[in-house]
């Protein structure tokens, strides 16, 4: 089974990402002809497009189940810190190479899917400098690399939904003044990277609260549990944050990186990122092979 092809298509600097909550009584072939106008975006200035689906959503319009699906719980993690459950019906991921043509996109998904859903996150998001976070640290530097990517990314064959990804998606506020009133070496703390050049510190001096001591997880194997991160920042002057998105083969790998995030890892050690960044919205997603999304838009 092919994957979506959105997915690997990377060094987009526009993005915009859709999601979406469907009417009540929406049929399989009513959304199936608003997913063929969603489709035809992709022709607006040479867009990319993913597609994914909430796990009810798939459950009710798709073929054939992945195992683990399942909806995002809210997280209650230590200190007055945890993560809401905002999940939504269906997500569309629109990047190019241009903000007009990404939104002259994004407006076109917005009208295909009218019929069938509400809008319930609008978010334009870019990507800034070289693959910066606004924090000024670079994001996704152990990301895998495109060999790798689709092993870390995709269901394998032989699975079900083979060539299928589980996607999360989460909107980040940071408090940005709070961190820029930080010196630089404590900043570099926070995230157990330097900042100009994102060296890791070594095991000695990294905290143990850093952002990566939290997000790095080996198996039990000693192996590490990866994913394919595709996060850009989003913003004005006054209000900003990440726009968190990834994917991975499995969705385990997401509640094992945000149980250590809030605290609640056996070490009960909360990231200290949490301290100048909110999430504010938090879904799962199921992105199903391009077969499988072809075989739903084929059934209007």
């Amino acid at each position: 089974m092919n994957h979506q092809p959105g997915l690997f298509a990377v060094g987009t600097r526009d993005h915009y990402h859709l999601e979406f909550d469907l009417r009540p009584d929406v049929d399989r072939a009513a959304l199936a002809t608003a997913l063929a106008g969603v489709h035809e975006a992709r022709g607006l200035g040479s867009v990319n497009l993913v597609v994914g689906f909430g796990a009810g959503t798939w459950a009710r319009f798709g073929d054939e189940q992945p195992d683990g699906l399942r909806p995002f719980d809210p997280i209650e993690g230590t200190d007055g810190h945890g993560v809401p459950a905002t999940q939504h019906d269906v997500w569309v991921f629109a990047h190019g190479t241009g903000r007009d043509t990404v939104l002259h996109a994004a407006r076109a998904i917005v009208a295909a899917m009218a019929p069938v859903a509400t809008v319930a996150v609008d978010r334009p998001s870019f990507m800034y400098l070289d693959s910066r976070d606004l924090t000024g640290f670079i994001d996704g530097t152990a990301n895998p690399g495109l060999d790798e990517a689709p092993e870390v990314a995709l269901i394998p064959e032989g699975s079900p939904c083979a060539g299928g990804t589980f996607v999360i998606a989460m909107t980040w506020v940071h408090d940005l003044a709070s961190f820029d009133a930080l010196p630089v070496a404590e900043q570099e703390r926070v995230f157990g990277r330097s900042k100009p050049d994102s060296v890791e510190m070594d095991d000695a001096t990294k905290p143990a609260n850093a952002h990566i001591a939290r997000v790095e997880i080996d198996d039990d194997d000693g192996e590490e549990l990866e994913i394919f991160r595709r996060s850009t920042p989003w913003g004005t002057a006054s209000e900003h944050g990440l726009y968190f998105v990834a994917f991975s083969a499995d969705l385990r790998r997401y509640d094992l990186m945000l149980t250590r995030m809030f605290g609640l890892g056996d070490d009960g050690v909360r990231d200290r990122l949490t301290d100048f960044s909110t999430p504010v919205t938090a879904s799962y997603y199921f992105a199903p092979s391009a077969d499988a999304l072809e075989a739903l838009i084929g059934s209007a």
